[in-house]
């Protein structure tokens, strides 16, 4: 007699076989959840922010700008106050952002990072630009760096090998409120912006190009909005174009405004005049720069600086203190570090030419995938630090920032494209030149800020 239950039906005594997907599927699959799923590990966050008080360069409203960015990961991304570095000049409870701890921040936030986590790095401070060493390949044709408040320099191409170690499946968003940040990552795509030598030969025909779907002309509008609201003369620029002139490079007060405006570009000289006063090096001068990080750095110094000096060693034209050579423990530190390096991108050549072709592998290795960088201006722009009649200190990208997020109902998303589009638009009504730039794949310009 058959007792089963109606409700529980036999099962089939035949199973189809089941063919398992290839490795091919599997990797679409996983890109798939990897472009469109919202962050299900960890949120964590690097700040850096450098007035460089007492020196020559300094400036008044990077640690305003951190102090916000803070505020706004907790209450608007849901960030763990635990998850959240900070390191200022201008708060001494916090480490001094030397070029050594920024660095170091950064190794552990990359490291650490799993698939599903979303990471933040913020920096405000201060902007240099390098003429690239020779014959090197470089997406603007200048090193662009950040100034740690030592004068360690983090350059680009140091940004670029850090991201390269972020996993498939976790975000970097980096948001540099800084001179000449346009191209901060190297190798990465530029979406807006004319900072790469392929996009400004391009330049004229982007920017004459109509938008092209009825969502751009919704954000137009919704940025006209935030324009009308949140303008006040007190955080305009010069409104006849003259942000970046003599007076307010100065720390002037910018013409037909109530703000004091300067930018946030260190200029050579006074780089390297800071630079002498902090190494005791009278004879500092614009070819000898890398050189002198390296010797009062040593192991501290950019990756990218060791192995030029190694470079130059080896070719037997670095000479240091009278014609003397370098000192050979520290050539040959540097030797084995770029030794090490090539073996691993050898390693990774050889590993991506067997499965995808030696013209794809070079791409891959060329292109950072998992980076977003929002910057504060271009390559060849300065980004500006403004101060209000009554006091306040910020910069005018990350103020730009805050207003939109701001002005945006909480819980609805911004994507990294939107945001860009509306901090140029709003910056520009305000009277500042210098135009915010973006740099990902296309489908992290379509993803939301940060998470």
């Amino acid at each position: 007699m058959d007792t089963s239950s109606p409700y529980q039906p036999a099962k089939p005594s035949f199973q189809p076989p089941v063919t398992p997907p290839s490795n091919a599927v599997r990797r679409r699959r996983r890109r798939r959840r990897v472009a469109w799923q919202p962050p299900m590990g960890q949120k964590r966050a690097l700040l850096v922010g450098i007035n460089y008080p007492g020196t020559e360069g300094e400036l008044k409203g990077c640690l305003n700008d951190v102090s916000r960015m803070r505020r706004c990961l907790v209450g608007r991304f849901g960030f763990d106050e635990a998850g959240i570095r900070v390191l200022a000049d201008a708060d001494p409870s916090t480490p001094r952002p030397t070029g050594a701890n920024i660095r170091l921040e950064l190794e552990r936030l990359v490291t650490d990072a799993r698939p599903g986590d979303a990471l933040f790095f913020h920096y405000s401070g201060h902007g240099l630009q390098l003429p690239t060493e020779t014959g090197e390949d470089d997406d603007t044709g200048y090193d662009e760096c950040i100034v740690p408040c030592d004068l360690n320099l983090i350059k680009d191409q140091d940004f670029t090998e850090l991201v390269a170690k972020v996993p498939d499946g976790c975000r970097f968003t980096m948001v540099s409120d800084s001179c000449h940040s346009g191209g901060l990552i190297d190798k990465t795509k530029e979406q807006i912006g004319n900072s790469t030598k392929q996009n400004r030969a391009q330049l004229r025909q982007r920017e004459m190009k109509p938008p092209s779907s009825s969502r751009a002309g919704a954000f137009a509008s919704l940025v006209r909005i935030f324009r009308g609201v949140f303008e006040s003369p007190c955080i305009h620029g010069d409104r006849r174009g003259q942000q970046q002139s003599s007076s307010v490079q100065s720390g002037g007060q910018a013409p037909d405004t109530k703000a004091n405006v300067r930018n946030r570009s260190l200029p050579l000289p006074t780089f390297i005049k800071m630079l002498r006063d902090r190494t005791g090096k009278h004879d500092v001068g614009v070819g000898s720069i890398r050189t002198t990080l390296f010797h009062h750095f040593g192991d501290e110094a950019s990756p990218k600086v060791k192995r030029f000096v190694t470079f130059m060693a080896m070719a037997g034209k670095l000479r240091h203190d009278g014609g003397q050579a370098e000192q050979p423990h520290a050539v040959r530190e540097a030797e084995a570090l770029v030794e090490q390096e090539q073996e691993q991108e050898q390693d990774a050549r050889r590993w991506e030419e067997v499965h995808a072709g030696p013209g794809v592998a070079a791409v891959r290795l060329r292109r950072p995938r998992n980076a977003v960088l929002i910057s504060g201006c271009q390559t060849d722009e300065t980004s500006a630090d403004a101060t209000t009649a009554d006091g306040v200190s910020y910069g005018a990208l990350s103020n730009a920032i805050q207003t939109i997020l701001a002005g945006t109902k909480l819980g609805a998303a911004v994507t990294n494209r939107e945001l860009v589009v509306g901090a140029r638009e709003m910056l520009s009504g305000q009277g500042y030149t210098q135009q915010p730039g973006l740099y990902c794949s296309d489908e992290h310009a379509r993803l939301p800020f940060i998470c």
